[in-house]
């Protein structure tokens, strides 16, 4: 009998897949991609174990790091081939070195100093004489003001044997030779301005003991004088209530002498020429100097004592004549205390060093 045919076996038919749409879809795909070239791509053969070790060792030897000597490296010589030879026998080992005896240590060299300066010497400063009489010094204790004694002294000695530079009054930091505790007064100094005197060296005494310099210190007493001044009113006075302004003609006194060369001397109001136009006047002062002192006159303090005029008109006198020649007033002032001084000593050349000046 003849055989049917063998059936074939039906075969479901895979639907294809529905397209996703989104991110969903974008992944599906990307996976199925994946597993087609994994079954497509052929599969690598593995090397053999024998082929494996010995590509492992070219690649050791590539990535060995060369050890390379500093000596550059010679040519290989031909080789020879010999016949083997006896081990060389081992050379003897060196003697030990020696040591060296150390070096002496040198002494140690010190730079060469540089020659010391002397730091310039301290003045020193001016002291009374052991062979002056004190009590010449000295005429009237007036009052104690803060442990401070206010002294009247005889100025006029003080400027002939001590110093020829000391004014009116004065404290220890100005002159040292006036002792700590005491302030001091010309006795010429009139008692309607020792207040403003005293005042003044009150300030100036307690700002130089902290240390201020004296130009500080004095313009501090100043400020402190001025005040004390125009309570008295003084400056009220002279200007009318501030009707007027003051002249240098209203100061002055009367006329000591008009002299050849046009130079007129009086003798004026030193407390009003202190209160209303300079704090800082003392015994005199001339129109090269002062600018409220008219042109061609020198004035002399009222309170400057007769027996001193002689002496500080010579003064005003030779400082007025060089400044006229066009020296400055800092070197003028010192060639006339120098003057000054020089008859203070020798009062018999007085005469004729105002002669020479031109007071005849």
């Amino acid at each position: 009998m003849a055989r049917r045919p063998a059936r074939k076996k039906k075969t479901a038919k895979k639907k294809p897949a529905r397209k996703r749409s989104g991110a969903a879809g974008r992944t599906t795909r990307k996976i199925a991609k994946r597993a087609v070239a994994k079954r497509v791509a052929p599969k690598k053969k593995a090397p053999k174990r024998k082929a494996a070790k010995r590509i492992a060792k070219k690649r050791a030897v590539i990535n060995r790091p060369e050890k390379r000597s500093p000596v550059a490296v010679a040519a290989p010589a031909a080789i020879v081939v010999s016949a083997p030879a006896t081990a060389a026998p081992k050379p003897a080992a060196k003697p030990a070195p020696v040591p060296r005896p150390a070096p002496a240590a040198r002494p140690a060299v010190k730079p060469a100093a540089a020659p010391a300066t002397k730091a310039p010497p301290k003045p020193k400063p001016l002291a009374i004489p052991s062979h002056l009489d004190r009590s010449r010094i000295y005429v009237q204790k007036i009052e104690t003001i803060a442990h401070m004694a206010v002294w009247i002294v005889d100025g006029a000695y003080i400027r002939g044997h001590i110093d020829e530079e000391f004014t009116n009054f004065g404290q220890h930091y100005r002159y040292p030779y006036i002792p700590l505790n005491e302030l001091w007064l010309d006795k010429w100094t009139r008692p309607n301005e020792q207040r403003f005197f005293i005042d003044h060296l009150l300030v100036e005494h307690r700002l130089m003991a902290k240390g201020a310099s004296y130009a500080e210190a004095i313009e501090a007493g100043d400020r402190e004088e001025r005040k004390e001044r125009r309570r008295a009113g003084d400056v009220r006075r002279m200007t009318e209530t501030g009707k007027r302004i003051p002249v240098g003609q209203d100061v002055h006194q009367r006329l000591w002498k008009h002299l050849e060369n046009g130079v007129s001397v009086w003798i004026i109001n030193g407390r009003l020429v202190r209160s209303v136009f300079d704090v800082d006047f003392t015994a005199g002062g001339h129109d090269y100097v002062y600018e409220f002192v008219p042109e061609n006159e020198i004035w002399i303090d009222d309170q400057i004592v007769e027996q001193e005029r002689g002496y500080v008109l010579l003064h005003e006198l030779h400082e007025r004549s060089l400044m006229a020649q066009g020296w400055p007033y800092s070197r003028a002032h010192a060639d006339s205390s120098r003057l000054e001084y020089r008859c203070r000593h020798h009062p018999d050349e007085l005469h004729d060093a105002l002669a020479a000046e031109g007071w005849a």
